[in-house]
């Protein structure tokens, strides 16, 4: 098996999927990472042979690193030195590359849809359900394997639900989302499509959103994942907002709570990951904002390195018990970032081996 990595030397990563929106993402964020050093930059066959910069479209706010520009994008498969995988593939493709790269030995953090919900994979929010982890020794990839990151909207909602589920139960939820265009990859929506306009359709997204949280919140008995008992319901839209999915959540508790009560849950959530020093944990996982107004995605999307969930407008619900409003950065909480955090943990609690 080997042993593992000490933190003196960097791991070293393949990205996969790197010339699209989320894989540039992954560029951005590990191209300096204290932890992880790029050795391979993976794409579609019409990109494979190419230097990087002559292939990516960069759309990133930071400068692409001439290193990283000058890298040769290699087909998607694993013939290269072991390495931890990031994968930012499409989900029509992703699920047998992956796959063949856990098969081959490599350890992969998912952002795609495909492997999320097998009984033997991870949906990992590592403030959240860290000891899910456990379920990599069931895969028979050893020492591969495959961990997911969660749909972008599900990360937040996830961790809103989190702090209120452990102290009161929640029973059920009715989420309406407000999805940036980002989510939609590049080039995404037709301008002439968004803008002047709300989309009330985005394809899969309301089963996920029903769905994922109820896996992350379960509880790991027995080698499996017991779900969380809480019936969700889901409404998505496409807006025209560059990044951040806003979502007004209305929630049905099974324990009794007043206003103030599930105020301080939030604001008493801790991380048990940021004392492990992980680059990316935000220091306070929730912000909670009692001005009338927020939070709003201009001025909150990216608080603690676009890693935190920003929470406003609590107030009693009329139909269920309390409503409230929530913003996530959906391409680093909820994509690239999430993923890059859950590769973080698996360095940090020894499951990275060569």
């Amino acid at each position: 098996m080997g042993s593992v990595l000490h933190f003196r030397d960097k791991v070293p990563v393949v990205v996969l999927g790197a010339t699209g929106s989320v894989g540039q993402r992954f560029i951005e964020l590990l191209a300096k990472h204290p932890w992880f050093e790029i050795i391979s930059i993976s794409a579609s066959e019409r990109s494979v042979g190419k230097q990087y910069k002559n292939a990516v479209n960069w759309l990133m706010p930071t400068p692409l690193p001439q290193d990283i520009g000058d890298m040769v994008i290699t087909p998607c498969q694993p013939g290269m030195p072991r390495a931890l995988v990031f994968s930012a593939l499409d989900s029509h493709v992703a699920g047998d590359i992956e796959s063949q790269f856990a098969q081959a030995g490599f350890l992969v953090v998912s952002n795609a849809r495909n492997h999320r919900m097998q009984s033997d994979v991870p949906l990992l929010i590592p403030e959240i359900n860290k000891d899910h982890l456990e379920l990599l020794k069931l895969q028979s990839y050893m020492p591969g394997g495959i961990v997911t990151n969660p749909n972008c909207s599900t990360i937040g909602l996830a961790l809103a639900l989190k702090p209120l589920h452990d102290r009161f139960g929640v029973a059920a939820v009715h989420i309406v989302t407000m999805q940036a265009i980002s989510g939609a990859g590049y080039p995404g929506v037709p301008s002439m499509d968004i803008l002047d306009n709300v989309i009330p359709y985005i394809n899969g997204e309301e089963h996920k959103i029903e769905t994922e949280p109820l896996k992350i919140l379960g509880k790991l008995e027995n080698n499996h994942i017991e779900p969380a008992s809480i019936n969700i319901s889901a409404q998505c839209n496409r807006v025209p907002v560059s990044d951040g999915h806003m979502a007004s959540v209305s929630i049905k508790l099974k324990t009794k709570a007043s206003r103030s009560e599930l105020i301080e849950a939030w604001r008493g959530f801790t991380s048990e990951v940021y004392p492990m020093g992980l680059p990316l944990a935000p220091q306070q996982p929730i912000h909670y904002f009692e001005q009338e107004n927020y939070p709003q995605p201009k001025l909150h999307r990216n608080l603690e390195k676009g890693m935190a969930v920003s929470i406003g407008r609590l107030r009693e619900c009329s139909i269920m018990d309390f409503k409230f409003s929530l913003l996530s950065h959906n391409t680093l909480r909820g994509a690239a970032g999430g993923a890059v955090l859950c590769g973080e943990l698996l360095l940090k609690t020894g499951r990275i081996f060569w």
